[in-house]
């Protein structure tokens, strides 16, 4: 849970000042939110953790698994299973998983894409967090939801770093609640 040192506010300022901007990346016109800053500094990561750590404890009595899409819920995912004593589950692309698996396509602007997990790694009625670092157009996110509603998980809430709310992602996901820690335009 947050240390007594320092607020919650001053946990989210800290991970705010970490988010380094890259304009006209990856093209023209975009302003890129690069999270990687937050892995370089160790009470930066921390914040992260503190401030997703401290909302679902207040939050939800009971989680049962942390689901991390790929590949950069992967970074917070495991830190934050481990803070509650319960699994992790990667999504992944297609065929970057070993094993019998399911799997969901979904539109990108561009085309289709598919996201997988490992079979009977997730039961019915398991109370899940999704975690991921962005949610921008919400496709990739969206169909990782639809993933966990075909095995009849109980999708508890998708954590997020940052919300690109002009993209208005949100609406992909329907009835998942979502709770992001920056919300940008």
């Amino acid at each position: 849970m947050c240390s007594e040192s320092q607020s919650l506010e001053e946990k989210l300022q800290l991970v705010r000042n970490s988010i380094k901007c890259y304009p006209d990346f990856p093209i023209q016109g975009i302003l890129f939110r690069d999270i990687f800053p937050l892995l370089y500094h160790p009470k930066a990561f921390s914040a992260v953790i503190d401030l997703f750590e401290d909302h679902l404890r207040n939050t939800f009595p009971q989680i049962d698994l942390i689901v991390g899409l790929d590949a950069r819920g992967f970074l917070f995912g495991p830190v934050l299973a481990q803070k509650f004593g319960i699994g992790f589950v990667p999504v992944r692309k297609k065929g970057k998983l070993p094993g019998p698996t399911l799997s969901v396509s979904y539109s990108l602007e561009y085309g289709q894409a598919e996201v997988e997990m490992q079979r009977d790694v997730v039961q019915a009625n398991q109370k899940v967090i999704v975690i991921d670092d962005l949610l921008a157009t919400g496709g990739t996110l969206a169909a990782a939801c639809e993933l966990l509603n075909k095995v009849g998980a109980d999708i508890l809430e998708c954590l997020i770093i940052i919300e690109m709310t002009a993209l208005n992602g949100i609406k992909k996901l329907g009835s998942v609640s979502v709770h992001s820690l920056l919300q940008y335009n």
